[in-house]
């Protein structure tokens, strides 16, 4: 795996799940990692275990939907560790899975607050320091989602296709000061989300038996090998973790 000694990244919806695995990831492959979400308790925890295993973490207070609290948790990670070189926007939700005819237009809106908003918020509070130190990586978490329509999940397919966008923007504008923006569609994860998507009972997703979706850990070590200098060929594109060549390149499976 990638060596990311002298790297400060910061990870989005780093409480649990995909968050909390690629913040410990992130932290044994040597950089400082600033976890940021709502649930203060749970990302305290883990950074603390981080410490506890020579890392070197910190938790901060987090909204996405917040471009205020984004900010901050940009400026709290400087204060601490220095420019933020990696940014891993992982904060996603899915609920209320509904029919769009049955949809609460509030709720709705909230999924794209996070999951767009969010992205946006982020890649706006890191990209003007990496545009001008000439470098920096920024990896979304993504979907088949974002390419695909699925019954009950019109406001996460269109936020994942947003973020999509968002990211080949990114490229497109920053790629050229050496900013690597890239996308990572790590298919489905065995995570809390999927307990929620199995709960509606809406579309073929929700079917899966539990034994197919991947341990978290998966996408966490693919973000950190996307983080090093195997990432420079994914520059401003979608990596897909359901492929059996990546994730053999990746040491995923043999």
């Amino acid at each position: 795996m990638a060596t990311l000694d002298g790297r400060v990244a910061l990870v989005t919806g780093a409480s649990r799940g995909i968050g909390a695995e690629t913040a410990r990831a992130l932290a044994a492959a040597g950089a400082a990692v600033v976890l940021a979400a709502r649930s203060t308790g749970e990302i305290a925890a883990v950074a603390e275990e981080i410490r506890s295993n020579g890392g070197r973490a910190e938790a901060v207070a987090c909204d996405v939907a917040k471009f205020s609290d984004v900010q901050g948790a940009v400026s709290h990670g400087e204060a601490v560790f220095g420019p933020i070189d990696i940014l891993i926007n992982n904060a996603g939700i899915i609920e209320p899975i509904s029919l769009l005819a049955e949809s609460a237009p509030e709720a709705w809106g909230q999924v794209i607050d996070v999951n767009t908003k969010g992205v946006y918020y982020g890649m706006r509070a890191v990209l003007p320091g990496m545009v001008a130190r000439r470098g920096g990586t920024i990896i979304t978490v993504s979907s088949g989602a974002a390419h695909s329509a699925l019954e009950g999940w019109s406001h996460y397919c269109t936020s994942k296709a947003a973020v999509h966008m968002l990211t080949l923007c990114a490229d497109k504008e920053a790629g050229i000061a050496g900013v690597r923006a890239i996308s990572l569609s790590p298919g489905t994860v065995a995570t809390e989300m999927q307990v929620q998507i199995r709960a509606s009972g809406i579309n073929p997703v929700s079917q899966l038996d539990p034994s197919v979706h991947i341990p978290a850990d998966w996408p966490a070590r693919a973000i950190v090998w996307l983080c090093g200098p195997d990432g420079d060929r994914f520059k401003g594109q979608e990596v897909k973790l359901r492929e059996e060549e990546t994730r053999r390149e990746i040491g995923l499976v043999a």
